[in-house]
């Protein structure tokens, strides 16, 4: 079912399904909008599916179901199969954070009678699109006793929200003759919080109201922002788009949409004959560095604390053979085709909205930089699995050559010399607040994840 419109050949059976699988991918995103809250959501709907915690286990067997966890920001979801684990896994690996505003470690201060906080921005973001708009604040603050505040602000209809604002267009000739990239600075990315200030009170007083509100409210001093992680985020819930309802409007589809489907992938699968994961990782955004990247050793170590309990004996040797003989789809979005902006794209190697999951050979820039380059006794497999299970696909590259590029976690996974190519969903606006997805994409999305973990062999 290579590169059709896959909304020609749904039943309205079919239609019911993926209308209902959306709603609950809405609710999902809606609901979780960071890493941790993705990993705690995880967790919750697995143990709710009877998988265990692979730490509280002293042995494993085919059949089982268990997971893995790592520093509240990654998850590793297992289905132990039929055969030896030495024969590889089939992996479902894509990444739960997205391009936001970080607050800095002493974010609050007070200037012309109003309280602002100083942010930091995280990956890719167009800097324009986030201001004059409502945001809310997502994360943790962690004391000194190491006790957690969850904080989430201004996603309650009930509370508040906050904002960066603009300059009015009466006095921005100026500021409109700048680039796209230099019209706001990264420095005046501000949040305004307050503008009340603490009566009988000289020195700052707006920002002391602040203080005072988190510290009833929250029971957070400002020292605490030195030990916090709060996130500034596009308020708001995930909505249908579209007078057809056919697409989702919503914040972080990339790649929290690759995530949800592949995690629902392993879910809703009974039984494999090899076995299956799905596992979801941080900063990828930022080069997958860090103890929570793809570039960690956490996942490595977990398949070799999988192998040790499932064999009798460990050694390195098959921690290598297993990752060797695994295939792996990186779960990741692709660049949808904007009919806005089609001088960027060259339509025989883009993405289409409505064709189904998206396979890119390779991504990377310019000459193929920083790219995993799959290789195409792997793509056969990819194409002969699809086409057998009725999954709509398409392949793509990621816009013109020279125009730009990007990448994913597929090559850091393939330096363990696995089979790996990419997979995901073709987006629309791209790493702005809100991001747009075909609501076919996401259910063949789901299909094809669930055919390649139990039919690749």
């Amino acid at each position: 079912m290579y590169s059709e419109n896959a909304w020609k050949k749904y039943t309205d059976k079919e239609l019911k399904d993926l209308f209902k699988f959306n709603d609950e991918y809405i609710e999902f995103l809606s609901n979780n909008k960071t890493e941790r809250e993705i990993t705690s959501y995880s967790v919750k709907v697995l143990e709710e599916n009877g998988f265990k915690d692979l730490k509280t286990l002293t042995s494993v067997k085919a059949g089982d179901k268990v997971y893995a966890v790592n520093r509240g920001k990654n998850v590793a979801a297992f289905i132990v199969g039929k055969e030896d684990i030495e024969k590889g896994l089939n992996i479902l690996g894509a990444h739960i954070d997205s391009p936001r505003l970080d607050l800095k470690q002493n974010p609050l201060y007070e200037s012309s009678d109003f309280a602002l906080l100083d942010t930091h921005y995280y990956g890719g973001i167009v800097k324009y699109q986030w201001v004059a708009r409502p945001l809310a604040i997502h994360g943790v603050v962690v004391k000194k006793d190491g006790t957690v505040i969850n904080v989430v602000i201004g996603e309650d209809d009930n509370d508040p929200v906050i904002c960066i604002t603009d300059l009015l267009p009466h006095l921005a000739q100026d500021k409109n003759t700048k680039p796209g990239t230099k019209v706001i600075e990264g420095e005046d990315l501000d949040i305004t919080v307050g503008s009340m200030p603490l009566k009988d009170e000289e020195k700052e007083p707006v920002k002391k109201l602040i203080l005072n509100i988190l510290k009833e409210k929250y029971n957070i001093e400002e020292e605490d922002f030195l030990s916090s992680e709060l996130e500034i985020l596009p308020q708001g819930k995930a909505r249908s788009m579209g007078l057809d309802s056919s697409m989702v409007l919503g914040y972080g589809h990339d790649d929290k949409v690759c995530a949800y489907t592949s995690l629902r992938a392993v879910l809703d699968t009974k039984e494999t004959e090899r076995t299956s994961c799905a596992v979801l990782v941080d900063k990828e955004e930022i080069g997958s560095v860090g103890a929570t990247g793809a570039q960690s050793r956490w996942f490595e170590n977990v398949i070799a604390e999988l192998i040790s309990k499932s064999k009798d004996g460990y050694n390195d040797l098959m921690l290598r053979n297993t990752l060797t003989n695994s295939y792996m789809l990186s779960s990741d979005v692709s660049a949808g085709f904007d009919p806005l902006y089609p001088g960027v794209f060259e339509k025989k190697n883009s993405s289409y909205l409505g064709k189904g999951l998206t396979f890119n050979k390779y991504t990377g820039a310019r000459g193929k930089s920083g790219c995993n380059d799959a290789m195409p006794e792997f793509m056969a497999m990819i194409r002969n699995v699809m086409d057998s299970n009725k999954i709509s696909y398409q392949t793509a590259e990621l816009g013109r050559v020279d125009q730009g590029g990007g990448g994913t976690i597929a090559y850091i996974l393939a330096n363990l010399n696995m089979n790996v190519i990419d997979a995901g969903i073709p987006v629309l606006s791209m790493h702005a607040p809100f991001e747009v997805v075909s609501k076919a994409d996401v259910y063949e999305a789901y299909k094809g994840y669930i055919a390649f973990i139990k039919d690749i062999k």
